[in-house]
């Protein structure tokens, strides 16, 4: 059995006393792209730092690449948010890019022709070999992204960890490190990134959804649902134009809510879990019940629907499954 890339058991992690991230356990799987997800103040970054191994943990257990955090350090590249770099430095792409081999090689030892190949190569892939000369203090906020994307894949590495590298950037550099991303898993290697945008995380292999804890970890078709983004972002926080998500009957007087697109047409629900289309035909087929893929159970009576609204699946019979 493959070891975990990371596992926690009711792992808890704060600052100054505070706790930021309440017990959670969780296993991701190694040679993986996985995305921690979650509004401000959810505990990403946090997890982030930990897994690190530069945020100590506080309670419970977390293992990265079956050891401890901070005797994994020597297997991971860490591309932080934000690096500050005083104005005027001056300091060149390639001798940023090339820091990325000092943890193997050492501040004050030469370079080897391997580790000059390397350099440039990593510069290569993220597409700044011709700002090799530039100033650091010269590039834009998208350039020094990957300028700093490529010190981490000049160091040796067999786990990436990334916070928010997307956010804030230009199409082109944003493309690049997403390209980054998703074929160091064809390397053998595994990457963990943090993110705001939902499509980044529908793209991983395995999602963390965020809420000051671990609320749910594993495939993103079975942690992004909306359930768990209500709980994770708030309900009624948010909008989609699918049918996967519908809008809030309380917001219509407790009037039943539509589901859009269902089979090409529209129903209404109503109180007694009924539903009819909305040509006024029913969606019945004979002894089983046929109902829209995704729609509202909008009374909190309905069998099988504990809160306002719930999502539910086709089913036969009285009683409509909830789905997670």
């Amino acid at each position: 059995m493959r070891t975990p890339l990371v596992e926690a058991v009711d792992l808890v992690l704060g600052y100054d006393g505070r706790v930021a991230v309440e017990a959670s356990s969780f296993r991701l799987p190694s040679q993986s792209v996985t995305a921690i997800i979650g509004p401000n103040g959810s505990g990403k970054s946090t997890l982030l730092h930990a897994i690190a191994g530069i945020l100590p943990v506080r309670g419970g257990t977390l293992s990265v690449m079956g050891t401890d955090p901070a005797s994994a350090r020597a297997d991971t590249t860490y591309v932080m948010q934000t690096v500050a770099v005083t104005p005027g430095t001056p300091i060149t792409v390639r001798e940023v890019v090339t820091m990325g081999r000092f943890p193997s090689v050492g501040w004050f030892r030469p370079l080897s022709r391997a580790d000059r190949a390397r350099v440039d190569r990593a510069m290569a892939q993220l597409d700044i070999t011709g700002l090799a000369d530039r100033h650091l203090s010269e590039l834009s906020g998208g350039q020094r992204q990957r300028v700093y994307v490529a010190q981490g894949m000049a160091q040796d590495h067999e786990l990436v960890l990334l916070d928010e590298p997307l956010t804030g950037l230009d199409i082109t550099s944003a493309r690049t490190i997403d390209h980054i991303i998703h074929t160091e898993r064809d390397r053998g290697h595994s990457v963990i990134l943090t993110t705001h945008d939902l499509d980044e995380a529908r793209a991983a292999d395995r999602v963390v959804l965020m809420a000051g804890r671990v609320l749910a970890a594993g495939a993103p078709e079975d942690v992004l649902t909306r359930r768990n983004l209500e709980i994770a972002y708030g309900l009624g926080a948010l909008h989609h134009s699918g049918s996967d998500f519908l809008d809030d009957p309380a917001d219509r007087g407790g009037r039943p809510g539509r589901a859009e697109k269902a089979h090409g047409r529209v129903a209404d629900w109503s109180p007694l879990g009924a539903a009819t289309w909305d040509d006024g035909s029913s969606p019945d087929r004979g002894a089983s019940r046929w109902k829209p893929s995704r729609c509202t159970c909008w009374s909190p009576s309905l069998p099988g629907c504990s809160r306002s609204p719930c999502v539910c699946r086709p089913w036969s019979g009285s009683s409509p499954p909830v789905s997670s």
